[in-house]
């Protein structure tokens, strides 16, 4: 199932999540008369046991259809189950959406892994990972390393040649629904990124055993299993004594400590990752059903279907033999799996795949994981038609936006502002009063450039842009532990961003009240050292301002720095913004008016 690029995706949503709540309530009551068709056989097969063991009144062959309708019942009852919790978790996805599509996401997602790195230059600024995230609002990953991939782009810079690629998966994922729902049902989401990197460092270890060590070592497990058995069978059926058992036994058990620590490189580290690897085989196997046209989508595909046996293949193979080692820790099977040498056949066979698939376990994982990101990403797209796709250009640095918003805001009350820079304007220096939307206009600018880098498109008319590395200062707090005051904190982070501006990518610079922390006139002298020597490195960016001494520097900027504003109006004793952007500089404070509204005295 695709749908059309037309298709409203709230009446799609909502019509789907109907027609399955259907269903949903339809096996649920399915479940509940077979949970008590199962009482009432499993109450008849006890009268009908007794009467046949007990009183002895009817024939024991009555018990054979008594045991086969219970089993009978069991299975359905355990398909119907299935059936029920499929149709939940369809359910679960549609209502996913529309709680993204009436704006009620907040708060119910995924929050990413964890605390963003600390002095990452925009991603704490941007509220890129946390709840009400952008981090949030986009990732369904089910696997680790989707969540992984996905908080790497958001974090990293991308050439324009990677963010028209991953551009061009997202547009041709956009309509296939069918494939966004089945790797939704795949199975519980799967966090924990120390398994899969243990898990693939296991793949990539040495062979714990050469091929011949494998050999002899299957030889000496199928030589001791059968001397036991046959110890065990003489003992019992020849009155040979226990004693042949017991050196069978012996013999195992000196071969097991000979090997033991080549079978436990083998075995110890790959039992933990067995729900992901049903997750792992499930996306897999949905990817190789799929055929794509995208360079980058046709390049991952066939990545997995260069070695061979299809790799989804290959990983239940492996989960089969994880299965089949995990039965040793069962009570009753242990005994068996001591006298079979159970542990150490399957570490044989284990050995064995890693030897074939071992090598290539990170790169299926990791295409595996871009391909789950791109169709993560194509459900926002899908969603929000009416955001536009970057245009990517070489030369730079430019960014050129008309009717921008932030992605996160409630789509009524969001206002759009046009941002231009690049050519000869390097820096908008921006001024208001309180509460006008600088700030807001800031992240605006810094997350529409991590969404274009990603692949997606922005809240907006349209958007032209070239590669930058995004540097911020909006989030500033100082440190009690390392005794770092507010001004401290925020010259190490102005230091950070000037140290940017000698890598590889032209800056993007969004720097919020800059030095607000110190007096106006060293403010104003650092402040305009600071933007010069960013603007003489290459960089462009917004800066905000309270003090309008700032704003003067255009003056002598020779057109490189342009003054544009937020204002505020009073309508009696209400303060309104429009968070229109201006030209220009601000001509009114707020902030008396503030303080009044709240009850001080001024």
């Amino acid at each position: 199932m695709t749908n059309p690029p037309e298709a409203n995706a709230h009446e799609v949503y909502t019509e789907a999540a109907q027609h399955e709540a259907t269903s949903l309530s339809g096996w649920q009551k399915r479940a509940r008369l077979l949970s008590n068709l199962r009482l009432v056989v499993f109450l008849l097969t006890g009268l009908i046991a007794w009467l046949a063991f007990g009183s002895q009144q009817i024939g024991v062959i009555w018990m054979i259809p008594a045991v086969l309708s219970f089993g009978v019942l069991m299975i359905w009852h355990d398909r119907v189950l299935r059936e029920g919790e499929r149709s939940g978790r369809i359910v679960a996805f549609y209502e996913r959406g529309l709680a993204r599509l009436e704006e009620r996401w907040m708060g119910g997602g995924d929050r990413g892994l964890g605390d963003p790195p600390p002095h990452h230059p925009y991603a704490d600024d941007l509220d890129l990972f946390g709840e009400a995230s952008l981090f949030e609002l986009l990732s369904s990953a089910r696997t680790a390393a989707g969540r992984r991939t996905l908080a790497r782009w958001m974090l990293e810079p991308a050439a324009a040649e990677t963010a028209r690629q991953r551009q061009a998966a997202v547009k041709e994922l956009t309509p296939r629904g069918k494939l966004r729902l089945d790797l939704s049902l795949l199975g519980e989401e799967v966090g924990e990124r120390g398994l899969q990197q243990t898990f693939v460092e296991w793949g990539q270890a040495p062979p714990a055993l050469s091929p011949s060590g494998r050999i002899a070592l299957r030889l000496l497990a199928i030589t001791t299993t059968t001397l036991t058995l046959l110890g065990l069978a003489a003992w019992i059926w020849t009155g040979a004594g226990v004693i042949p058992f017991l050196v069978a036994i012996g013999l195992q058990v000196g071969v097991s400590l000979f090997f033991r620590q080549s079978v436990g490189a083998v075995v110890d580290h790959v039992e933990a990752p067995g729900q992901e690897l049903i997750v792992l085989s499930g996306l897999l196997g949905r990817i190789e059903e799929e055929s794509f046209t995208a360079p980058r989508l046709a390049t991952l595909r066939g990545l997995l279907a260069s070695s061979g046996e299809q790799p989804s293949v290959r990983i239940r193979q492996l989960r089969r033999l994880i299965d089949l080692l995990d039965a040793r820790r069962n009570q009753l099977f242990a005994p068996l799996a001591g006298l079979f040498c159970w542990t150490t056949h399957l570490a044989l066979s284990l050995e064995t795949w890693r030897s074939n698939c071992g090598q290539t376990l990170e790169p299926w994982i990791e295409a595996a994981a871009e391909i789950e990101v791109l169709v993560a990403l194509s459900a926002y797209a899908y969603e929000n038609p009416a955001n536009a796709f970057p245009e990517w250009v070489d030369e730079g640095p430019t960014f050129q936006a008309r009717g921008l918003g932030h992605p996160l805001l409630p789509s009524e009350s969001c206002v759009r502002n046009d941002v231009s820079l690049g050519g000869e304007c390097r820096v908008l220096m921006m001024s208001g009063s309180n509460m006008s939307g600088k700030s807001t206009l800031l992240r605006t600018v810094g997350t529409a450039c991590v969404m274009a880098m990603m692949g997606l498109p922005v809240r907006g008319e349209w958007l032209r842009l070239s590669p930058m590395q995004i540097a911020a200062s909006i989030r500033i707090t100082d440190s009690l532990q390392q005794g770092a005051s507010h001004f401290f904190a925020e010259i190490q982070r102005l230091r950070m961003v000037v140290d940017l501006t000698v890598g590889a990518w032209p800056v993007l610079f969004l720097l919020d009240e800059v030095l607000h922390g110190t007096n106006s006139h060293d403010r104003r002298i650092g402040a305009e050292a600071v933007i010069r020597g960013l603007i003489d490195r290459g960089a462009l960016g917004i800066v905000t301002t309270h003090d309008l001494a700032l704003a003067r520097i255009e003056a002598s900027a020779q057109e490189t720095i342009v003054n544009v504003h937020f204002e505020d109006q009073f309508d009696g004793d209400q303060m309104r913004f429009d968070y229109r952007l201006r030209p220009g500089v601000v001509t009114r404070s707020n902030a008396l008016e503030l303080m009044r509204s709240i009850g001080l005295e001024v």
